[in-house]
């Protein structure tokens, strides 16, 4: 099959890859949301120090993974 070219000569690019960038995009976003609900909720039930930075991380990771997750299957379906 061949390479699709758009319209200045440039190979466009694979399913792959599209999926790729929509994980990336929305692992980005999630660690962004993931930092300001994980702060705020950490704070709230008194979390200090090491602790409260291991908690911000962990919420970071998760929001990050679901997001990037969900965003990867949207870009995938739309291959």
């Amino acid at each position: 099959m061949p390479v699709a070219v758009g319209p200045y000569g440039q190979a466009q690019p694979s399913c792959f890859d599209r999926v790729k960038m929509g994980f990336m995009m929305g692992f980005a976003v999630g660690m962004a949301a993931g930092a300001m609900f994980g702060t705020f909720s950490c704070l709230r039930i008194g979390m200090r120090g090491r602790e409260l930075m291991g908690g911000v991380g962990k919420t970071m990771m998760q929001s990050g993974g679901t997001f990037g997750t969900f965003m990867a299957i949207g870009m995938g379906i739309r291959c």
